[in-house]
């Protein structure tokens, strides 16, 4: 059986939490998608943890994880965090990273910092992880294979094309000094000594565990609104973040993903851009409160520390992107952060030419979009923690009730704080 857990809005819904706390009664874990752009915090009886590249199964000693081919491969953030966990006394996961996998190389990272500066004004907000260029690079065949790195004619051969092009681009383009290959060459030598210990037929382990039977969770990153397809593009990521990409970036066949978990907030947040247009974002006092209060320790990026913006639950956004995950159940989080408001706003539609519609639209129609927004009950308690549903505040159960309607999808669990039991199952 194969479950994916994906983001049904901006990303920073939670998710790491939830395949941490599904990954209990799993037997494998897979990353499918992104790279080391965003993180998934996770806090356990081991601590409080930012990972962004390993699965976020890798807490249990009979969970094997997987980095899929679909990953941006960051070797040195992989060996840090690695490293990190050894030193706060995790032991070594079981880990297999995809043969398949391409890896994201130092030029990715350089060129989109250098392309951020181009762009001034009209940058898209990069955590300047190198994901944009990693996939250009991708999809034009000009990527590294892990696989390549243990046969050096051709790792040579592919480096030094991709050489050629970057320097053309760095000295013409940005005005920046060329990149080295005999340094690039050398790095990756040592790269591949890193990971040696991990690399493995991903594909052939995946397709065995479902013969057998496993249990696997599919972990993505960010969320449907940051799908290059389906998202608000162009203020998107490079990589799919949809459930449907599993079957490539893992990869399992179609037909055997049988649940789709997508996780949501009970208010929104978005790490990006302040082009992006975000119709349900709360700004001033009120918005720097609910950014101070959010989360484990306020909504600042796992990866940047940026201050992550803001703003009441938007039903519509929501909706479209449980439709386009194509959800079976949702998971709502963070639902005590809310406990201080004596009313909760709620976007219920967006009004675009004077007509209302609970239609997510294109990006432009966006642009010109105001929010409608309908204000519900607080419940005026601190529900930390709580794990019994029929035991929160009727106010707090009406206002999960009225999130599910709006959008469509069974809301099974309820996060009532970071920590991994911190739930309520509600169905």
């Amino acid at each position: 059986m194969v479950t994916a857990i994906v983001g049904a809005n901006w990303g920073d819904e939670g998710k790491g939490k939830i395949t941490d706390l599904l990954a209990e009664r799993s037997d494998v874990v897979v990353r499918f998608q992104g790279g080391a752009n965003a993180g998934h915090t996770i806090l356990n009886e081991h601590g409080r943890f930012a990972l962004h590249i390993l699965p976020s199964g890798i807490f249990y000693p009979h969970v094997t994880n997987i980095i899929g081919n679909g990953v941006a491969l960051d070797i040195a953030r992989l060996a840090q965090e690695l490293s990190d966990l050894a030193e706060q006394g995790i032991p070594a996961p079981n880990l297999i990273v995809s043969q398949r996998a391409q890896i994201l190389m130092p030029y990715h990272s350089l060129q989109d910092a250098y392309e951020e500066q181009r762009l001034g004004g009209r940058a898209f907000g990069s955590t300047k992880s190198g994901i944009a260029p990693f996939y250009s690079d991708k999809y034009a065949k000009m990527g590294i294979q892990v696989c390549d790195l243990y046969h050096e004619a051709r790792l040579r051969d592919r480096l030094e094309r991709a050489v050629e092009v970057k320097n053309v681009l760095f000295q013409h383009l940005y005005h920046q000094p060329p990149l080295d290959v005999e340094q690039l060459y050398g790095q990756l030598l040592e790269y591949r000594e890193l990971i040696r210990p991990y690399v493995g037929d991903a594909v052939g382990f995946l397709h065995q565990a479902l013969g057998q039977g496993k249990r696997v969770l599919l972990e993505g990153q960010l969320g449907a609104m940051k799908d290059p397809d389906l998202g608000i593009f162009p203020m998107t990521t490079s990589s799919h973040t949809l459930a449907g990409f599993g079957c490539v970036g893992a990869p399992v066949p179609p037909t055997s993903i049988q649940e789709v978990l997508c996780v949501t907030k009970a208010y929104s947040s978005s790490v990006g851009s302040n082009t992006e247009p975000f119709l349900s974002e709360l700004t001033g006092p009120e918005g720097e409160e609910l950014r101070r209060r959010g989360g484990d320790k306020g909504e600042y990026g796992a990866t940047t520390g940026r201050p992550r913006r803001v703003g009441w639950f938007d039903t519509v956004a929501t909706k479209y992107g449980c439709m386009v995950q194509g959800a079976t159940q949702v998971a709502l989080t963070c639902l005590d952060v809310l406990g201080y408001l004596d009313e909760i706003p709620v976007c219920v539609g967006y009004e675009l030419d004077g007509v209302v519609t609970d239609r997510f639209p294109t990006t432009p129609e966006l642009l010109r979009a105001k929010p409608v927004f309908e204000t519900l009950p607080g419940w005026k308690q601190d529900v930390r923690g709580m794990t019994d549903y029929a035991a929160l505040p009727a106010q707090a159960k009406a206002y999960v009730d009225f999130l599910e309607e709006r959008i469509g999808v069974p809301i099974t669990l309820v996060s009532t704080g970071p920590g991994r039991h911190e739930v309520a199952q509600r169905k």
